[in-house]
């Protein structure tokens, strides 16, 4: 039982508090989970222990960021670098400022990545729109989304204004969810399975982890949708984290083991790149999840743009460095996207390099330090746990997904997508 000074400390507002109700704030946070490269890391995996391990992760995430909370009531602080700094000094904060950019940065150029890859399958799909049409172009299609939508998304001061955003991305992944469903049905007979499909494990489980790290991280914005809470204190707070999560945790286990079913071995990090151009089902599934991708976007944004306002700027922005800025960061992402396509090393290096620390390692070394309890207090143990699983993941993930990087296929038509070459 933690003791009375402790409690109050966790459990008592630090601020007056936003705009954003409950529901808005479990609506941001369930946005940021939900990912297409689930399926994927069950191929790494196996598909018995990929289930357990997201399962694993799931409840890790839910535990970290009430846990990062937790440590901002202790110590005082209401964002993830000023805790940090408070707990470990200037190369503490400074090593989390990097770790903090870099991973919605990397999940921006993503989601342009998919964007493209997704939209282009869409519009060759519409009469009249040849192969070589300039709607058929990712390039152009990244550049048109960023211009109409994510770029002015992005440009919102407020994070509590982006809930009916999340909603309506919310809804798109419900139906996506069926489509995947229904095509586990209809298609996976066409799909031959790969060698070894259903073995429980398989080496490339580490990498796996960092791939779901990487979909289910929020610990980033934690801080901002925990601000954004019209009562912000820990009993909200970790009534939002166990709902947003454990719905999560469920469309997300069930993305995944329909995907992999469909595809097994063959699933690519997207998993719309294993559909056939010719499916009008997974067309308006992809159309979809283009949709749900671009509404993600601005959240990454909104999270790199106070990283940079904090280390920069003292935490404030004026309207004019806020759209500079913006529109620098959109930029880039955007530019990097153009020349590089390639979404399966991405999300494992993103994965194991930043989501990890995010996730696994910093929040339960700040509590550590920050907590007053006994060595042998449930709190103390159970971060001790993660962080030495953190450890692990980031360290053999980082190996492995070096010495072996997965190829990617990108663009190509899946050949189960032609039945004469099937034997």
């Amino acid at each position: 039982v933690e003791t009375d000074d402790q409690t109050a400390l966790v459990s008592k507002p630090r601020n007056k508090g936003g705009n954003g109700n409950l529901a808005s704030a479990a609506f941001n946070i369930i946005n940021s989970i939900i990912g297409s490269g689930l399926p994927y890391s069950m191929k790494e995996a196996g598909f018995p222990l990929g289930v357990l391990l997201l399962l694993v992760v799931a409840c890790i995430t839910d535990y970290s960021i009430i846990l990062l909370i937790k440590g901002g009531n202790l110590s005082g602080t209401n964002s993830y670098q000023e805790l940090v700094r408070k707990t470990y000094g200037l190369v503490g904060y400074l090593i989390l400022s990097t770790l903090q950019f870099l991973y919605p940065f990397i999940a921006m150029i993503s989601y342009n990545i998919i964007t493209g890859d997704t939209l282009t399958k869409v519009f060759q799909r519409i009469p009249g729109v040849a192969p070589d049409s300039v709607l058929a172009a990712r390039h152009f299609i990244i550049l048109l989304t960023t211009v109409i939508f994510t770029l002015p998304l992005s440009l919102y001061r407020d994070i509590a204004k982006l809930g009916k955003v999340s909603l309506s991305s919310l809804i798109l992944n419900v139906v996506i969810l069926v489509i995947v469903m229904v095509r586990t049905v209809t298609f996976s007979p066409q799909v031959p399975k790969s060698e070894n499909a259903w073995v429980f494990a398989k080496p490339n489980a580490v990498q796996a982890v960092g791939v779901m790290s990487f979909a289910f991280i929020c610990n980033h914005n934690s801080f901002l949708v925990y601000g954004s809470l019209e009562e912000p204190t820990l009993k909200n707070w970790s009534r939002v984290t166990h709902v947003s999560v454990s719905f999560a945790a469920v469309i997300s286990v069930v993305f995944a083991a329909c995907g992999y079913m469909t595809f097994t071995g063959y699933t690519e990090g997207d998993i719309f790149e294993n559909y056939c151009r010719d499916d009008n089902l997974a067309t308006f599934g992809r159309f979809c999840y283009g949709v749900t991708v671009i509404l993600t976007f601005p959240l990454e944004c909104f999270v790199t743009r106070e990283v940079i306002a904090n280390v920069f700027f003292h935490g404030n922005l004026s309207t004019v460095f806020h759209v500079i800025v913006t529109v620098v960061i959109v930029a880039v992402a955007t530019g990097v996207s153009l020349v590089y396509d390639c979404l399966g090393i991405v999300l494992e290096l993103n994965g194991v390099l930043s989501a990890t620390p995010l996730v696994f390692i910093i929040p339960t070394t700040c509590y550590l330090r920050l907590s007053k309890e006994r060595w042998n207090h449930s709190d103390n143990l159970i971060s001790c746990l993660i962080l030495a699983v953190g450890v692990l993941v980031m360290t053999v993930g980082f190996v492995l997904t070096i010495l072996h990087p997965q190829e990617c296929s990108h663009g190509k038509e899946m050949f189960y997508c032609f039945p004469s070459n099937i034997s």
